[in-house]
Parts: C-alpha cells; sequence; structure tokens
C-alpha cells in the first residue's frame, strides 16, 4: 500500500470528438488511482479501473452527502446543490423509492408504442423539412424532452421551455454559473406552480404522485419535490438520451460493418444499445465526487478519510480486465456489465427508459434512412456534464 505524494493532472483530459482520451488507458495501467485537479474545486483522487469505480460508486465508505457544502471538485464555478445525487442512504433511499414508481420495467415497458409513435412522427418531419437535416435538433433533443414531459404531465405548449433549460444546464455555457443562476430560478418556480396546480386539482401523472406522496403522508420536503421533478428528473432524464442518440449513429457510420450487422440482424438491437452505451463516452468527465468516510485502499493506494475521489465511468468501460478487446465495438458482446448508468444506490433512475428511447428511436432511424449519412457540419460540445454532437447534419 502507496500514501505517496504523487503528480496533480489538470483534468479533464484532452480528448477529440467521440474518442476515449489516451491517458485513461495509461493510468488504467500504471496509475490507476491518480490525482487530478478539475478547473475548480479541490484536488481529487481518480479511479479508472472498472473494480475501483464499482465500489468508489457503491462502498458505504464513500459519502456524496459529505460533499454538499465542502469545495467539491467540478467544472463549474459554482457549487451547486446536488438534489437526490448529493445525498447518502436513508434520505436517497426515501427519494429514489418514490421516484422509481414511475419507472418500473412493467410500466416503462408499456411506454414502448408511444415512444416508437413518436420517433416516427419526428422522422415524419425531418423527411418534411428535407436533407441535409440536424439530428440533435429535429429528433434526438425533442424525443426523451417529450417522453419525460409526458411522464410530468407538463403541458404541451411549454415543452421548448425544458429543452431551453436541459440544455443550457449541461452545456458549457453553464460553466461560469451566470446561466444557472439565471434559469434554474426560472425552472424552479415553474415548477413550484405546477404543484401548486396539482395541489388545487389533483392529476394521476408522476408530478401529482409525487405531490400526493408529499401531502399525504410528508414523505417530501418541498424543496426535494422541486429538486427532483427538475434536475433529479427532467435534467437527468433528457440529457444522456439527447447526447447518446446522435453518438450512437454517428460511432455506426464510422464502423460500416457493425451498421450493416445491425441492419441485417435487428434483433440485436438490445444488445448493440448496450455496446454503443459501454463504447460511445457521453460525460465529459469523471464527477460527483464521492468523500472518503475512513481510510480506503484502493489498487494498493491508501485513499484518507476526508479525500474526494472521482470514479472514471469512461474509463472503467474500456478495461480490458473485464471487456475483452474493449476498443472494439462489439454488438454481439454477451457480457457487458458497462457501468454508464452508474452502479449501485445512485444508478440512474430512468435507465430502463433511456434504454427504450434508444432501441425505438435508433431502429426507426434505420428502417426509415437505409442510405443514412452524415453532411459537412458537425459541431462538437464537451459540456459541464455531458459530451457528444452538438450540430449532425445527416442525409437519406
Amino acid at each position: 500500500m502507496t500514501t505517496v505524494d504523487r503528480e496533480v493532472r489538470r483534468y479533464p483530459f484532452d480528448t477529440v470528438e467521440a474518442e476515449v482520451a489516451p491517458m485513461y488507458a495509461t493510468l488504467r495501467r500504471t496509475e490507476p488511482v491518480s490525482r487530478v485537479q478539475l478547473p475548480h474545486g479541490e484536488p481529487a483522487w481518480l479511479v479508472t479501473r472498472h473494480q475501483d469505480v464499482r465500489t468508489v460508486l457503491s462502498d458505504k465508505r464513500f459519502s456524496r452527502a459529505v460533499a454538499q457544502g465542502l469545495d467539491q471538485p467540478r467544472l463549474r464555478v459554482e457549487n451547486m446543490n446536488d438534489g437526490i445525487m448529493g445525498m447518502d442512504p436513508p434520505d436517497h433511499t426515501r427519494l429514489r423509492k418514490l421516484a422509481m414508481k414511475a419507472f418500473t420495467a412493467r410500466r416503462v415497458e408499456k411506454m414502448r408504442a408511444q415512444v416508437r409513435d413518436l420517433a416516427t412522427e419526428l422522422i415524419d418531419g425531418m423527411v418534411a423539412l428535407g436533407q441535409p437535416v440536424d439530428l440533435v435538433e429535429h429528433f434526438a433533443r425533442p424525443l426523451p424532452v417529450t417522453v419525460i414531459c409526458g411522464l410530468l404531465g407538463v403541458p404541451v405548449e411549454d415543452y421548448p421551455k425544458f429543452t431551453r433549460w436541459t440544455e443550457a444546464f449541461t452545456n458549457d455555457e453553464s460553466a461560469m454559473g451566470d446561466v444557472v443562476a439565471t434559469l434554474g430560478p426560472e425552472m424552479d418556480a415553474y415548477i413550484a406552480e405546477l404543484v401548486a396546480q396539482r395541489r388545487r386539482r389533483p392529476t394521476d401523472d408522476l408530478l401529482g404522485a409525487l405531490v400526493r406522496s408529499r401531502d399525504d403522508g410528508d414523505k417530501l420536503t418541498e424543496t426535494e419535490l422541486i429538486d427532483l421533478a427538475g434536475a433529479g428528473l427532467l435534467t437527468a432524464g433528457t440529457e444522456t438520451v439527447s447526447s447518446a442518440l446522435p453518438g450512437f449513429v454517428h460511432a455506426l457510420l464510422k464502423h460500416p460493418e457493425s451498421l450493416a450487422r445491425l441492419r441485417a440482424r435487428p434483433e440485436l438491437m438490445p444488445s448493440a444499445v448496450e455496446e454503443l452505451l459501454r463504447f460511445v463516452p457521453i460525460n465529459t468527465a469523471a464527477m460527483f465526487a464521492r468523500y472518503a468516510l475512513e481510510d480506503v485502499e484502493l489498487s494498493g493506494v491508501l485513499v484518507r478519510a476526508g479525500e474526494p475521489v472521482l470514479p472514471s465511468l469512461a474509463a472503467a468501460n474500456r478495461d480490458p480486465e473485464v471487456f475483452a478487446d474493449p476498443d472494439r465495438l462489439d454488438l454481439t458482446r454477451a457480457t457487458n456489465p458497462h457501468v454508464t448508468f452508474g452502479f449501485g444506490p445512485h444508478l440512474c433512475m430512468g435507465a430502463q427508459l433511456a434504454r427504450l428511447e434508444l432501441q425505438e428511436s435508433l431502429g426507426a432511424l434505420l428502417t426509415r434512412f437505409p442510405d443514412l449519412g452524415v453532411a459537412d457540419g458537425i459541431r462538437w460540445k464537451f459540456g459541464v456534464i455531458v459530451r457528444g454532437p452538438e450540430v449532425l447534419p445527416i442525409t437519406w
């Protein structure tokens, strides 16, 4: 076990488009628990091996709640309230249990036809516009926003507001905090009004159910309710899909043999989506530092109590100790314990819904556009949370 001082590297590492930074593989081999410095906050340990990442995400010796109020490592200048992502059990368990009622496997599966119809409708709109058309603006962004807003009971005419909010909160324009400081209260006030409406007139949507949980059993505070509906469900429930989907299309077009195999064998779609989730990096960097509650050894390195640790999902997803030939896109990969949706108590609540949306939307695109291609003008984003194509002009 070592406790020696180590070089503190600037983080995030330089990346090119959809590639995983080579530094992750180097560190995984030679320094799997390394020191990094994000643009803001204190230095942290970065873990890059699959087993260490799972340990940090699930072991009770690491805490998210402790991070609240500390100068935690981050990309934003503002040290924001992390809502449900800043909680430990039992508070986290209480909120998660309430929200997960909307994301049971049975309920999510019942939404498949709805998502398929929505994908068809959006594709019809793209065809009407004529090619090339931006897949992000006209398909990848509106699809998850429409789905999650429908779940919560947001009026259709207000969907564009949430598109604007979620994009602004996760893009690099919010790194200095100005956007969050302006739009955060705006979104909170809007959700508070929706809550007030449901108190006056109860509804059967998810937000109505959350309001009843608070008012009937006092299980949610007002702040928890607004944070859960806003940052917890609306923002988190849209950006993964809106960033992943164009990234998946881009990856398949760069691997034509994989695309041809998926077209020939559409039954591979579920495993293809899992492999694309593993292979295509979605997060800009490791985030949501966990603080050690006691001394913990990770890969022979002693992490002292009180020190923050950043688990790199992208690095864990390329660990050769877990994934055979990890840098190859293999849509038939049989064993795929990727950690794109996290692991442990904070496993993404909407993971099953995201999977369904990605399966149906990607399937609809490949079916409708047998000659799918990309035109000039691709633009990439590397935001404070997600990365991927910001503009992806497609042809067919």
